[in-house]
């Protein structure tokens, strides 16, 4: 077991920093949880990103697993937090006063510092429970899984996730005259695109961030901002569950690939489409206040996944007044995505109880009771059909799962332990890179190659 005195300097400062605890006795409760109804009860806690609206939402799993297993009585608890970073930052402080829960949700963007600091391995168990499993992995594409292994292990099941895909607002397309575009279009075909919408909406609306920002306009020019690598092992693994895949023990991205001649050509594409009145400065944050714009006729395209669905239903937006295709190809039509699932603390009393919550919101069975409508893409292909998306999805959802078919190298975003190190350093300069000239990006992006290394040493240090 690992305890909160192997927690880095720099997690634990980070974490004071962005949860703003500098110093008052009145907000501890709030910030370690132990304010949270039902805290010290002996039960398998499981947290979660939201509201205590959302842990109600998923009672309903936990009444089903306890259907199962009474004898392992299940508490839901609800962290609210600004996004990810902020979350995984109160989570570290609850680590640090030791009242830390058994099981996390936790994303593509705290996956790997769960795996460096503070989450257990499931390979015994999956090994264990090989037969019982192999149900899940057979529905699930072999990327998904990849993506949460850390240097040979497997630290979470990944339950949904969603690939950059572009979205497409048909009513734009049609009062301009276009046409949809092709499933291999290029960059100069959106480029054409965007030029027949200006005057009538906002071309092309973007954020800046690490998911749906510039990064997947770097994967598909075949580059990244990080180097990226694959770790050894997870051979076992692979042979059982995914014969002849030639798959690794998971990403690692350990340096700056900031000055890549590759990096600096996409950060000046960017920087022309807006000089060019394409597309709009990007802004902080998520895309949900985009789904009135974008539902409105106000947006003619913006990157997201199948998240989008049922937001945009709820806007009042019909199936047919918009579409998704794939991400435009540049050298290549790599995709990124991101995903999530559960993860165990190593701090746990309860890792075969906690094992057994992770087994069964695996199941088909649980997974419909957690994405009953289309607000995210389900992990398991069988549950990407008709049924979620017909009446409320777009006529080419199946693209959703379908880009990790088609485009084989597609992977996760760059997310390192030090993600939140990574995203500020990476937000401040896309910001900085893009209010100039071409000077103005070489500039930025060799200030973000300093910020990174920064980063990297202070890790090793």
């Amino acid at each position: 077991m690992t305890s909160s005195s192997n927690l880095t300097r720099r997690a634990l400062l980070g974490a004071a920093g962005v949860a703003g605890i500098a110093g008052t006795a009145a907000a501890w409760p709030r910030l370690t949880g132990t304010d949270i109804p039902g805290r010290g009860e002996d039960a398998l806690t499981v947290l979660i990103l939201g509201t205590a609206q959302d842990a109600a939402g998923r009672q309903v799993i936990a009444d089903a697993f306890m259907e199962e297993h009474p004898d392992i009585p299940v508490l839901i608890q609800s962290v609210q937090a600004t996004d990810w970073g902020d979350f995984f930052a109160k989570i570290l402080t609850m680590v640090a006063s030791g009242t830390e829960p058994d099981i996390i949700y936790t994303a593509t963007e705290g996956a790997q510092l769960f795996a460096e600091r503070l989450a257990l391995p499931l390979d015994e168990y999956v090994a264990r429970d090989a037969e019982a499993m192999r149900d899940y992995f057979e529905d699930v594409h072999p990327s998904l899984i990849e993506a949460f292994m850390y240097k040979g292990e497997l630290f979470q099941l990944p339950l949904d996730f969603n690939a950059a895909n572009m979205y497409l607002n048909l009513d734009v397309i049609e009062r301009n005259g276009l046409e949809m575009p092709g499933e291999d279009w290029s960059r100069d075909d959106f480029t054409e695109l965007l030029r027949g919408m200006k005057g009538d909406a906002t071309p092309y609306y973007w954020t800046n961030r690490l998911f749906g920002g510039v990064v997947p306009w770097l994967y598909v020019n075949d580059t990244s901002f990080l180097v990226e690598e694959r770790a050894d092992g997870g051979q076992e693994f692979w042979s059982t569950f995914y014969p002849g895949q030639e798959r690794s023990g998971g990403y690692l991205w350990q340096a700056s690939n900031a000055t890549d001649d590759r990096v600096q050509e996409t950060f000046e594409y960017m920087r022309q489409l807006i000089q060019e009145g394409l597309a709009v400065r990007p802004e902080e944050g998520g895309g949900n206040t985009l789904v009135g714009l974008f539902a409105s006729g106000r947006i003619g395209s913006t990157p997201a996944g199948g998240y989008w669905v049922q937001g945009l239903a709820e806007g009042g937006m019909q199936p047919e007044q918009y579409d998704v295709q794939f991400f435009p190809r540049w050298r290549t039509q790599r995709h990124q995505f991101g995903g999530a699932g559960y993860a165990v603390m190593r701090t746990t009393q309860k890792a075969d109880q906690a094992w057994e919550w992770i087994k069964f919101t695996a199941s088909k069975q649980a997974m419909e009771l957690a994405f009953p409508a289309p607000a995210t893409t389900p992990t398991r292909r069988s549950m990407v059909n008709d049924n979620l998306y017909t009446g409320i999805g777009p006529e080419h959802w199946s693209r959703f799962y379908e880009t990790l078919d088609r485009f084989p190298s597609t992977g996760p975003i760059p997310a390192p332990p030090q993600q939140a190190a990574v995203e500020t350093a990476l937000i401040r300069n896309v910001s900085t890179a893009l209010s100039g000239g071409p000077d103005q990006v070489a500039r930025s992006l060799e200030s973000l190659d300093r910020d990174l290394r920064d980063v990297f040493a202070e890790e090793e240090a």
